[in-house]
């Protein structure tokens, strides 16, 4: 099969196209012929893609934790999915990912593939939606009626949080480039701030909840926006090796969760939740999305098509 590797998972961000067997589903897991996956450009840079589990050097990795395909074989005890089916999911982040025409998850990781999505719109939703339902709902326990300030609005995990947090029933305010305006509003935000051009802070009191996708001085200047029961939220930070306490509790990394992805699923087959595409490239052509040099809209994710 094809696969998309990493030739230097320590320091370089070159991709090359390779010949791999297609691996085997052991017991809990499934096969996936991948159809499409999500890039996330920084995951070249991440610990999982570097080394194991274990902490030694990692060397090799192929890229993509997000997906949708076919099921193509099941190991033992993988419930109700068959083989197949359409499933769109997450995998493991030490292992090799969906930058190839097979990949191995588990089954806990996947959920059936809305039917009104094509594969490419599927496999734009996992991390994201993931990230901002545990991010606002687990994490921050937002309520309906309070107001939540979304760093990053038009991102691949800023769009759907906007829209999770509207059908939560909170009032959305969002950072976003003045071109991005009326994108974000038309997915719920009720009012946008123009980080390029203006202070958030200036315009922004009180907020129950920050969730922040930016990190850096972003994330450090968001901590005066919030009200007496704010709570802060953020994927951006180095959570991991922060120093300060109030950035390792705000901090948190998404997990795969069947039963979430399958209530997002619902929304999105009702239509209220809609994914966000920037831009849809072949697999030859993913090394360049991790390089930051494509050209793209800047709203929403970059979604490699694989088979079909």
């Amino acid at each position: 099969m094809r696969v998309l590797r990493l030739n230097d998972s320590v320091g370089g961000s070159r991709l090359s196209e390779q010949d791999a067997p297609v691996p085997v589903a052991a017991a809990g897991e499934l096969l996936i012929r991948v159809h499409a996956a999500g890039v996330t450009p920084t995951e070249l840079l991440w610990y999982p893609t570097s080394h194991t589990k274990s902490g030694e050097k990692r060397v090799g990795a192929v890229p993509a934790h997000e997906f949708s395909g076919v099921v193509a074989a099941a190991g033992k005890d993988v419930g109700c999915l068959e083989v197949g089916q359409e499933v769109f999911g997450m995998n493991d982040w030490f292992a090799d990912g969906a930058m190839a025409d097979y990949c191995i998850t588990e089954f806990a990781s996947v959920a059936p593939k809305p039917g009104n999505l094509s594969h490419a719109e599927a496999a734009s939703i996992p991390i994201g939606a993931l990230t901002a339902w545990q991010g606002l709902f687990d994490r921050a326990n937002l309520q309906p009626g309070e107001r939540v300030l979304v760093h990053g609005g038009a991102g691949a995990v800023g769009a759907l949080a906007i829209q999770l947090a509207r059908f939560r029933g909170a009032r959305v305010i969002t950072t976003a480039a003045t071109r991005n305006r009326d994108f974000v509003m038309s997915l719920g935000a009720e009012q946008v701030v123009d980080y390029e051009n203006s202070r958030f802070e200036e315009y922004v009191r009180d907020v129950d909840v920050v969730f922040d996708t930016v990190g850096g001085e972003t994330l450090e200047r968001s901590w005066s926006v919030l009200g007496p029961q704010g709570r802060m939220v953020t994927i951006a930070a180095n959570g991991e090796n922060a120093t300060g306490e109030r950035v390792k509790n705000a901090f948190f990394i998404v997990e795969p969760n069947q039963k979430q992805l399958t209530e997002i699923g619902g929304l999105l087959e009702t239509g209220q939740l809609k994914p966000v595409v920037d831009t849809v490239i072949p697999l030859a052509e993913a090394p360049q999305a991790y390089t930051g040099q494509m050209k793209r809209r800047g709203c929403g994710k970059i979604i490699v098509t694989v088979a079909g």
